[in-house]
């Protein structure tokens, strides 16, 4: 965080997330007695968010309360705060412990089973078990509480996504004049889709107990102040300066986009050892580096668009044969919450669809695509994006998607071709990349083909604009943004 932003930053900061930025993990198991450095290891979250903030964090102090996610975490603690990061101990961590029966109510329930789905607009997939919100609910309240213990009435909490709607009303009703924040990292829905949700009233009354709420886009922001309209009568929406007005006081509903650390993910990428990169990702799967190399990075999640891109590839192939074996699809998958059904059944239709492609089309010294769910460090990703020739980046929907921002930051060669979803928040931010309807399968092995073989010329043209997008939604340049759009 550079000097000529420090007067636009609160002195001291609170926030507030599901996810915490570092955890702690027994090495060998739980001990008896003290613990000792060497019993433990911890772990620093990469991407999103976590990535955002923690530098923020680091400069200005403050408290980060989370979920206490990991096996030693309050073991480590003092009264549930630990100092972070590990050496320099510039701000504190306070965790919130939750039972095996709030994590699958609030977090596996509530927040993955009704809002991601009806967030994305996909309501065919929510599951409203009312054992699910009684469990946000508690676990919310959990929440605000700890931000009441460890915070002054001056300091600004700010609160972060879809897990913890509810809070912020708890903060208010306890700390009238505190100044409340919260970003909705993930899309919102059309207020027809958004009357889906049995909650609704409940949850639109705990945002707006902020002071400002942020979105990635003008169009998610317009979407909530129209959602608040057709929902709650007694509130007044000023669509042209984007205030709400409910319960005697006022809302800052705003666009603010994500960014990433761009300089950090530039100077990883060109400090790579690319060969040694592919060596370690893809192993003899593509051991030729004059393969041309197809990327795509997300989690298993049913919104990232994975068996359409794959429906895309065995198009292609099979429409231009010509095309096998001059290029590889790298699929660097990451599981998540396989305490839903749904999302270990979708590891396993991607895996064997993957399968199926592979055994149509591989020969003997050619695999079209490869596999791998590892575990990469942020220099190891930052290697394998500069390594991509092209990178797939085809969501259903998303708030914004990093990958699409990372992806042309860490091309440090110049070279680079972005597909992305047009009905991705990053769409709307990015010029540059070659947008497709993520269902079109034929359009996204078009605009794939298109992508490898576009001239030098436009292929450097594209990634210029993409670089010069990025650089201009900086992280820190949100950070600042959101305190700027709030109350003098």
């Amino acid at each position: 965080m550079d000097e000529s932003s420090a007067d636009t930053l609160p002195d001291s900061l609170v926030v507030v997330s599901n996810r915490q930025p570092y955890s702690h993990e027994w090495v060998a198991g739980p001990v008896d007695g003290p613990v000792e450095d060497d019993d433990v290891t911890v772990t620093e979250a990469t991407g999103g968010v976590t990535s955002a903030l923690d530098p923020l964090m680091r400069a200005r102090g403050g408290t980060w309360v989370a979920w206490a996610s990991g096996e030693a975490d309050m073991a480590v603690a003092d009264d549930g705060i630990v100092p972070v990061p590990p050496g320099e101990e510039s701000y504190r961590l306070k965790r919130v412990p939750l039972s095996e029966e709030a994590i699958d109510g609030y977090y596996h329930g509530y927040s993955n089973q009704v809002l991601w789905p009806l967030c994305h607009e996909d309501t065919g997939r929510m599951w409203g078990d009312p054992t699910f919100w009684e469990q946000y609910c508690a676990v919310n309240d959990r929440f605000a509480d700890a931000v009441r213990i460890v915070t002054d009435a001056d300091e600004l909490v700010w609160f972060q996504d879809y897990h913890l709607a509810l809070a912020p009303r708890t903060v208010r009703e306890a700390r009238p004049d505190a100044t409340l924040h919260h970003f909705w990292h993930i899309p919102w829905p059309a207020p027809s889709v958004f009357e889906h949700c049995p909650h609704a009233e409940r949850l639109l009354d705990g945002l707006l107990a902020c002071d400002v709420v942020g979105f990635h886009t003008a169009v998610f922001a317009s979407r909530f102040r129209r959602c608040v309209e057709a929902t709650l009568p007694e509130a007044t929406v000023d669509e042209d300066s984007g205030v709400v007005h409910y319960d005697g006081a006022p809302t800052h509903v705003v666009a603010n986009p994500l960014g990433i650390d761009v300089d950090g993910i530039r100077k990883r990428a060109k400090a790579a050892d690319t060969a040694a990169v592919r060596r370690r990702v893809l192993g003899e799967t593509v051991p030729d580096p004059s393969v041309p190399v197809v990327l795509g990075v997300e989690r298993l999640d049913y919104s990232k668009g994975i068996p359409e891109r794959i429906a895309a590839l065995d198009h292609l192939w099979e429409r231009r044969p010509d095309l096998r074996g001059t290029f590889t699809y790298v699929q660097k998958a990451s599981r998540t919450r396989e305490g839903i059904a749904t999302y270990r059944r979708y590891r396993q239709d991607v895996v064997s669809e993957i399968q199926r492609v592979n055994d149509v089309y591989a020969t003997d010294d050619w695999q079209p695509i490869a596999y791998t769910e590892r575990k990469l460090s942020t220099e190891t990703l930052d290697g394998l994006y500069r390594v991509a020739d092209v990178a797939l980046v085809t969501p259903h929907r998303d708030g914004m998607n990093l990958v699409a921002h990372e992806y042309p930051t860490a091309c440090v060669d110049g070279d680079g071709a972005l597909v992305l979803s047009e009905l991705a928040g990053a769409a709307t931010q990015l010029d540059g990349a070659l947008t497709v309807n993520p269902h079109d399968i034929a359009g996204i092995a078009d605009a794939l083909e298109r992508a490898l073989e576009l001239d030098d010329d436009e292929r450097r043209d594209r990634l210029e604009r993409l670089q010069e997008s990025v650089a201009a939604l900086d992280s820190r340049h949100w950070v600042e943004r959101q305190f700027a759009a709030g109350p003098d």
